[in-house]
């Protein structure tokens, strides 16, 4: 099947009984595009999905769509660190660069 023929009869058939007459297929690619970045997909892997030939053409078509994340990025940067700093911070004193003998580490 040619996909001239599919999207001026199968396609076309298809979206006009669900009530969406006028869709393209092409939509449903930026659909697809768009909920895997929703779902923290990160632009390598949306890159991949779509056959981008590189990531700065996947950023040039969604970049906007991954600016809202900012917040998120940042909270698990800080659960990262935290992860990290605070079994340091109760496994008691700590003898080591930078420390006192025998004071203890405190949280950031």
């Amino acid at each position: 099947m040619r996909a001239a023929a599919f999207g001026r009869t199968t396609f076309r058939n298809a979206a006009a009984s669900i009530g969406m007459a006028g869709l393209h297929p092409h939509e449903l690619r930026h659909t697809a595009a768009s909920l895997a970045i929703a779902s923290g997909a990160d632009v390598k892997v949306v890159q991949q999905m779509l056959g981008h030939a590189s990531a700065a053409m996947t950023l040039d078509q969604y970049g906007h769509l991954f600016g809202d994340r900012l917040d998120e990025v940042a909270d698990a940067m800080d659960a990262a660190r935290a992860a990290l700093v605070y079994p340091l911070c109760t496994a008691g004193p700590k003898k080591g660069v930078g420390d006192r003998v025998g004071e203890s580490l405190t949280p950031l």
